[in-house]
């Protein structure tokens, strides 16, 4: 009989814990479609959330509405655009093409430069990217525990990450993008 108890008790928890998966994944959430003049983009969401987060974490915000069955065809379309990323002894910027979700292809371009610039004593939490006639401001979040500032980059870090931004950005016709604006949480990024 305690055989038969112990057994059933193992197989309990593990059962709990699917379930409990199952029911956090069912509820993710896609954004509403973007607007015209402006877009405000998010790496895991449409053009019209406000912020990209390198690290997703729960948020305490209202949910966006259920995305229907007929939009999940463009969740899985992806369009090749060229990331542009520093050589070793920042010199020049070396183009690579790299497939991005096609709703999104401007915050997800930014969002791969910024995980490159990621290191164990800089790194970032989120970022938001506002385009607006012709020009993309980048609003930057560093991580609040990270060691480093924006300021104490060195010019072969800030060439990197701020030439590598500006150059991917106007690069691409499509986007219409002419001049590149960073700021870090709303104020803006002197270089």
């Amino acid at each position: 009989m305690n055989k038969t108890i112990n057994t059933g008790k193992r197989y309990i928890f593990p059962v709990i814990v699917v379930a409990m998966v199952a029911s956090l994944s069912s509820c993710s959430s896609s954004p509403n479609p973007g607007s015209t003049d402006s877009t405000t983009a998010n790496i895991t969401s449409s053009p019209t959330q406000s912020t990209a987060r390198l690290n997703p974490q729960p948020r305490n915000e209202s949910p966006a509405p259920q995305q229907s069955s007929t939009d999940n065809s463009n969740a899985d379309k992806t369009v090749n655009v060229t990331l542009y990323t520093s050589d070793t002894q920042c010199q020049e910027l070396i183009p690579q093409t790299v497939a991005v979700p096609a709703q999104e292809p401007v915050t997800a371009a930014v969002g791969k430069i910024l995980e490159q610039r990621d290191s164990a004593d800089f790194s970032f939490s989120g970022y938001r990217v506002n385009l607006k006639n012709g020009v993309a401001t980048v609003d930057l979040r560093v991580t609040p525990n990270s060691q480093r500032r924006i300021n104490s980059l060195s010019s072969c870090e800030q060439f990197a990450l701020f030439g590598s931004l500006r150059k991917t950005l106007t690069s691409n016709p499509l986007w219409g993008i002419k001049n590149v604006r960073f700021t870090e949480k709303g104020k803006e990024i002197i270089l």
